[in-house]
């Protein structure tokens, strides 16, 4: 998928919400536990109740990496239905791969070639030739780690690097690199000052946004400080959406949490635009 045609589906959905299909066995509602894949099975109906009100999903791997080749089978079944059914989406392997080159052409391989997925989180934290061959491959994206939701993000990325805080370091090095144009950046939500700084930096760029909702960030704070002339924010909910029940009518609850998202971010584009 293009950046173009990402935009235009923000355009049409009035919408740039990322789902995250952070899938746990033991949070799933229990009948679908009886099923052949209940993973692929929980997917599928979030998909089908909520594809038309956000613009891209997010399987964090390691949630199928845990179930061995059954989860990894899973996930390959959620994105062939994704691409096959809903090609319109943006697909993102959250899989934070970060090697030596080498190795990080295989794991672009993996996610961009052989899953089929639009793009891929990587960590930055190895260097251009870590980085470069996931950039290599035409109309996917590559989403660096830049600056992260966690507590521990102020152990290293904010510590000052000759008088400049380490991520923005990163991300103007980044800049620099092969390809650099299929960028996108991974910033908390939690961390809404720092927005505006590093739109100073990357200002085209589309941004991951992790933390709304459960982990504290704010929606109307983000958009204040990160949006862009294209919106450029791809804001995810994991929990507070795919988990809103655990009954048999969860498909629908999770609807109900994803319009609400979808209605606010309407409301922040009519604002805006």
């Amino acid at each position: 998928m293009t950046t173009q045609q990402l935009i235009e589906q923000i355009q049409l959905k009035k919408s740039f919400l990322c789902i995250g299909l952070d899938v746990d066995l033991t949070k799933i509602p229990k009948h679908l536990l009886a099923l052949e894949d209940p993973i692929f099975e929980f997917n599928k109906a979030i998909i089908d109740s909520t594809h038309d009100l956000c613009v891209s999903y997010k399987p964090n791997t390691a949630f199928y990496e845990a179930y061995g080749i059954k989860g990894w089978q899973s996930l390959a079944k959620t994105i062939n239905y994704l691409n096959e059914k809903y090609l319109e989406i943006f697909t993102i392997a959250d899989a934070k791969r970060g090697d030596i080159g080498n190795t990080s052409t295989m794991y672009a391989k993996a996610f961009l070639e052989d899953l089929n997925f639009d793009s891929v989180t990587v960590a930055p934290y190895m260097g251009k030739d870590s980085v470069e061959p996931f950039l290599a491959f035409q109309n996917k994206h590559t989403i660096m780690l830049a600056l992260t939701s966690n507590d521990g993000a102020f152990d290293f990325q904010t510590k000052e690097v000759n008088g400049k805080e380490f991520y923005k370091v990163v991300i103007e090095t980044s800049k620099h690199w092969k390809n650099s144009q299929n960028l996108m950046y991974v910033v908390g939500a939690t961390k809404a000052e720092y927005f505006a700084e590093i739109r100073k930096i990357v200002p085209n760029s589309f941004l991951l946004v992790p933390g709304i909702g459960a982990q504290g960030g704010n929606l109307s704070d983000v958009c204040t400080y990160g949006m862009n002339k294209d919106v450029g924010l791809l804001i995810n909910s994991s929990r507070a959406i795919i988990y809103a029940s655990n009954g048999e009518n969860f498909a629908q609850k999770a609807r109900e949490e994803a319009q609400k998202i979808q209605q606010e971010m309407e409301a922040i584009l009519h604002n805006r635009f």
